[in-house]
Protein backbone atom coordinates (compact mmCIF):
# COMPACT_ATOMS: atom_id res chain seq x y z
CA UNK A 1 0.00 0.00 0.00
CA UNK A 2 3.01 2.88 0.90
CA UNK A 3 4.36 1.74 -2.72
CA UNK A 4 1.06 2.50 -4.23
CA UNK A 5 0.51 5.50 -2.29
CA UNK A 6 3.87 6.81 -3.52
CA UNK A 7 5.82 6.95 0.14
CA UNK A 8 7.67 4.27 -0.61
CA UNK A 9 9.65 3.93 -4.23
CA UNK A 10 9.75 -0.22 -3.39
CA UNK A 11 8.46 -2.40 -1.34
CA UNK A 12 11.55 -3.69 1.32
CA UNK A 13 9.74 -7.12 1.94
CA UNK A 14 10.21 -9.93 -0.33
CA UNK A 15 6.33 -11.07 0.32
CA UNK A 16 2.50 -9.32 0.02
CA UNK A 17 0.75 -8.79 3.01
CA UNK A 18 -2.46 -10.90 1.88
CA UNK A 19 -0.18 -14.27 1.54
CA UNK A 20 0.95 -13.55 5.28
CA UNK A 21 -2.08 -12.78 6.81
CA UNK A 22 -4.37 -15.56 7.74
CA UNK A 23 -8.28 -15.26 6.95
CA UNK A 24 -9.66 -16.48 10.11
CA UNK A 25 -13.68 -14.90 9.03
CA UNK A 26 -16.55 -17.32 9.45
CA UNK A 27 -18.87 -18.10 6.90
CA UNK A 28 -22.27 -17.60 9.11
CA UNK A 29 -25.37 -20.16 7.81
CA UNK A 30 -28.90 -19.20 8.46
CA UNK A 31 -31.06 -21.10 10.53
CA UNK A 32 -33.82 -22.90 8.86
CA UNK A 33 -37.37 -21.90 9.34
CA UNK A 34 -37.88 -25.21 11.36
CA UNK A 35 -34.88 -23.60 13.76
CA UNK A 36 -36.50 -20.79 14.09
CA UNK A 37 -40.15 -21.91 14.85
CA UNK A 38 -38.37 -24.37 17.71
CA UNK A 39 -36.54 -21.38 19.09
CA UNK A 40 -39.02 -19.26 19.27
CA UNK A 41 -41.65 -21.46 20.31
CA UNK A 42 -39.24 -22.41 23.26
CA UNK A 43 -38.59 -18.53 24.11
CA UNK A 44 -42.54 -18.14 24.12
CA UNK A 45 -42.89 -20.92 26.37
CA UNK A 46 -39.54 -20.39 28.52
CA UNK A 47 -40.95 -19.47 32.17
CA UNK A 48 -37.48 -17.31 32.24
CA UNK A 49 -37.46 -16.14 28.51
CA UNK A 50 -40.86 -15.76 27.50
CA UNK A 51 -40.81 -11.40 28.67
CA UNK A 52 -38.37 -11.25 25.22
CA UNK A 53 -40.50 -13.61 22.84
CA UNK A 54 -41.95 -10.26 21.20
CA UNK A 55 -38.79 -8.23 21.22
CA UNK A 56 -36.88 -11.44 19.53
CA UNK A 57 -40.10 -12.13 17.18
CA UNK A 58 -40.15 -8.80 15.65
CA UNK A 59 -36.00 -9.11 15.47
CA UNK A 60 -36.87 -12.20 12.97
CA UNK A 61 -39.82 -11.03 11.40
CA UNK A 62 -38.51 -7.78 10.40
CA UNK A 63 -34.82 -7.35 9.63
CA UNK A 64 -33.74 -5.02 11.53
CA UNK A 65 -30.31 -4.72 13.25
CA UNK A 66 -30.43 -4.93 16.73
CA UNK A 67 -29.05 -1.76 17.13
CA UNK A 68 -32.11 -0.60 15.35
CA UNK A 69 -34.36 -2.20 17.61
CA UNK A 70 -33.09 -0.97 20.89
CA UNK A 71 -32.90 2.60 19.37
CA UNK A 72 -36.70 2.27 18.71
CA UNK A 73 -39.05 4.80 20.84
CA UNK A 74 -42.85 4.80 21.34
CA UNK A 75 -42.56 7.63 18.38
CA UNK A 76 -41.13 5.58 15.56
CA UNK A 77 -43.93 2.67 16.22
CA UNK A 78 -46.58 3.81 13.94
CA UNK A 79 -49.44 1.37 15.45
CA UNK A 80 -52.44 3.21 13.13
CA UNK A 81 -50.83 2.97 9.94
CA UNK A 82 -48.87 -0.22 10.85
CA UNK A 83 -45.33 1.06 10.35
CA UNK A 84 -41.56 1.23 12.31
CA UNK A 85 -39.52 4.33 11.18
CA UNK A 86 -35.96 3.40 11.29
CA UNK A 87 -33.19 6.28 11.13
CA UNK A 88 -31.34 5.89 13.91
CA UNK A 89 -29.70 3.22 15.78
CA UNK A 90 -28.28 3.11 19.72
CA UNK A 91 -24.56 2.31 19.75
CA UNK A 92 -22.36 1.74 23.01
CA UNK A 93 -18.30 2.53 22.96
CA UNK A 94 -16.80 1.71 25.92
CA UNK A 95 -19.46 3.54 28.68
CA UNK A 96 -20.98 5.44 26.32
CA UNK A 97 -24.29 5.32 24.53
CA UNK A 98 -25.74 7.31 21.84
CA UNK A 99 -27.63 7.40 18.94
CA UNK A 100 -25.93 7.15 15.52
CA UNK A 101 -27.42 7.19 12.14
CA UNK A 102 -28.51 3.80 10.61
CA UNK A 103 -25.50 2.20 9.48
CA UNK A 104 -25.77 3.11 5.28
CA UNK A 105 -27.94 5.92 4.35
CA UNK A 106 -30.27 2.41 2.61
CA UNK A 107 -30.60 2.11 5.98
CA UNK A 108 -33.01 4.30 6.67
CA UNK A 109 -36.71 3.10 5.87
CA UNK A 110 -39.95 2.74 6.72
CA UNK A 111 -40.82 -1.39 7.37
CA UNK A 112 -44.55 -1.90 7.30
CA UNK A 113 -46.09 -4.23 10.09
CA UNK A 114 -47.59 -8.25 9.38
CA UNK A 115 -50.62 -8.52 11.69
CA UNK A 116 -48.02 -11.26 14.09
CA UNK A 117 -45.42 -7.75 14.38
CA UNK A 118 -47.95 -5.64 15.27
CA UNK A 119 -49.59 -7.99 17.79
CA UNK A 120 -45.87 -8.03 19.35
CA UNK A 121 -45.70 -4.19 19.34
CA UNK A 122 -49.38 -3.44 21.09
CA UNK A 123 -48.44 -5.97 23.71
CA UNK A 124 -44.88 -4.66 24.41
CA UNK A 125 -46.58 -0.54 24.52
CA UNK A 126 -49.44 -2.22 26.44
CA UNK A 127 -46.67 -3.62 28.90
CA UNK A 128 -44.14 -0.80 28.86
CA UNK A 129 -43.73 0.49 32.27
CA UNK A 130 -42.35 3.99 32.04
CA UNK A 131 -39.39 4.11 34.38
CA UNK A 132 -39.34 7.09 37.22
CA UNK A 133 -37.22 9.35 35.34
CA UNK A 134 -37.58 8.93 31.38
CA UNK A 135 -33.94 8.18 29.91
CA UNK A 136 -32.68 10.65 27.44
CA UNK A 137 -29.77 9.77 24.96
CA UNK A 138 -28.92 12.26 22.12
CA UNK A 139 -32.96 13.50 22.54
CA UNK A 140 -34.53 10.68 21.95
CA UNK A 141 -36.50 9.04 24.75
CA UNK A 142 -39.78 7.04 24.82
CA UNK A 143 -37.17 3.62 24.32
CA UNK A 144 -39.89 0.17 24.38
CA UNK A 145 -36.46 -1.97 26.86
CA UNK A 146 -35.30 -0.97 29.98
CA UNK A 147 -32.35 -2.89 32.02
CA UNK A 148 -32.76 -3.23 35.55
CA UNK A 149 -31.50 0.17 36.45
CA UNK A 150 -34.06 1.86 34.19
CA UNK A 151 -31.74 2.37 31.41
CA UNK A 152 -32.13 1.40 27.79
CA UNK A 153 -31.45 -2.13 26.96
CA UNK A 154 -28.68 -2.20 24.13
CA UNK A 155 -27.67 -4.96 21.86
CA UNK A 156 -25.37 -6.68 24.08
CA UNK A 157 -28.68 -7.15 26.05
CA UNK A 158 -30.43 -9.20 23.21
CA UNK A 159 -27.39 -10.68 22.39
CA UNK A 160 -27.12 -12.16 25.52
CA UNK A 161 -30.47 -12.82 25.55
CA UNK A 162 -30.35 -15.24 22.10
CA UNK A 163 -27.04 -16.75 23.71
CA UNK A 164 -28.52 -17.47 26.85
CA UNK A 165 -31.90 -19.11 25.44
CA UNK A 166 -30.12 -21.47 23.04
CA UNK A 167 -28.31 -22.41 25.92
CA UNK A 168 -30.88 -23.11 28.11
CA UNK A 169 -32.74 -25.52 25.44
CA UNK A 170 -29.53 -27.34 24.12
CA UNK A 171 -28.87 -28.27 27.63
CA UNK A 172 -32.48 -29.50 28.24
CA UNK A 173 -33.40 -31.04 24.43
CA UNK A 174 -31.09 -33.59 22.36
CA UNK A 175 -31.69 -32.60 19.44
CA UNK A 176 -29.41 -29.34 19.81
CA UNK A 177 -29.65 -25.52 17.68
CA UNK A 178 -27.06 -23.60 16.49
CA UNK A 179 -25.50 -20.22 17.58
CA UNK A 180 -28.78 -18.06 17.04
CA UNK A 181 -28.89 -14.48 16.01
CA UNK A 182 -31.74 -12.28 14.59
CA UNK A 183 -29.35 -11.36 11.94
CA UNK A 184 -28.61 -14.46 10.59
Amino acid sequence: MAVDDDILRKNPFEFMLATVVVNDSVTREAITRKEERTFLDFVKNDKHYSKYYDGMYILFKTGMRISEFVGLTIKDVDLENRTINIDHQLQRTGTLNYIDSTKTYAGRRVIPMQDDVYECFKRILANRKPPKIEPSIDGYSGFLWFDKDGKPMLALHWEKYFQHAVEKYNRIYKTQLPKITPHD
